[in-house]
């Protein structure tokens, strides 16, 4: 281990080195003199302050920090100070919390990238500590609020999901569960817009065999989510395009059933009615079995 000058001199005066280490260091002194003018600047070099190394109590620094992170505008500052807990008090309990608290102001500062790496690093560090849960749930928020718009890969969204399901499923019954929950559900409800906007890009195009596999994916992989209700209206626009009239009645009927005062339902009914037939369930559609699958057919 490399210790600064005038650390070096401290342990050599403490009572861990003895009499010992005092003579030799008494000796060091009373040669300087006689050595002439080269040793006694080197000497002056090597008894010069130390500017670059500050030891602080870690409750001092840590406390510091939490002030700056209180102001806000301070966060950066904030983090240099749990940094600095985690550098000079590595296995002191004030540097987990600090590590936490680095994540935390990270992300508070938009800087995702970074507060995922502390908190991967808590986690790694103290699987066992009550404040894991917390450390994953600001992995996984990181990612969430990182979601592009559906026009975009959607990538980070398949992130977000898998991290906020880590939440639950690691930590069921914690405070941040039920938050990871509700974002797993507005994620997931991108995905399915992502579908859509695919979906009505193709239908535009009259490819409809396209514009049917991305609706499908909607019914069949996102029934909870609010795009349930057009993506049945728009297989019932292109089933009926391509004349597969049966399938257009029972999306439509699936539709009436499920979300009756829809306004897609109403379009989707005129749609088939348009064709001399009425929203009618075959029991054999792939779109009957998927509903049936959740509890909405």
């Amino acid at each position: 281990m490399t210790l600064e000058p005038r650390k070096f001199i401290s342990l050599a005066l403490s009572s861990q080195f003895g009499r010992q280490a005092r003579l030799a260091l008494g000796l060091v002194v009373l040669a300087a003199p006689l050595a002439g003018c080269g040793t006694g600047a080197l000497w002056d070099k090597f008894m010069a302050k130390d500017e670059t190394f500050v030891d602080e109590p870690a409750d001092k620094l840590y406390n510091e920090g939490l002030y700056l992170l209180n102001q806000k505008n301070d966060r950066k500052a904030a983090n240099k100070k749990f940094e600095e807990v985690d550098r000079q008090h590595p296995y002191s309990d004030w540097a987990r919390k600090s590590l936490l608290m680095s994540a935390y102001a990270s992300y508070e500062n938009g800087e995702y990238d970074e507060c995922i790496s502390s908190a991967n690093r808590y986690i790694a560090l103290h699987p066992g500590s009550p404040d894991a849960a917390y450390a994953q749930y600001l992995i996984a928020a990181s990612n969430f609020d990182q979601i592009p718009d559906v026009s975009r890969d959607q990538g980070r969204t398949e992130k977000a999901i898998n991290a906020l399901e880590e939440v639950t499923r690691k930590y069921p019954t914690s405070e941040y569960a039920s938050t990871a929950r509700k974002k797993i559900e507005a994620a997931r409800d991108q995905l399915a817009g992502k579908e859509m906007n695919v979906g009505r890009y193709y239908l535009e195009k009259k490819d409809y065999t396209a514009a049917i596999n991305r609706f499908k994916v909607v019914v069949t992989q996102y029934q909870t989510t609010r795009h349930v209700e057009e993506a049945l209206a728009r297989l019932t626009e292109a089933y009926m395009a391509i004349g597969i009239v049966g399938e257009a009645q029972t999306a439509a009927a699936i539709l009436g059933h499920n979300f009756p005062d829809s306004r897609w339902y109403k379009d989707a009914y005129n749609l088939v009615k348009s064709g001399g037939v009425e929203p009618t369930a075959n029991k054999d559609s792939w779109m009957t079995r998927a509903f049936k699958k959740v509890g909405l057919g």
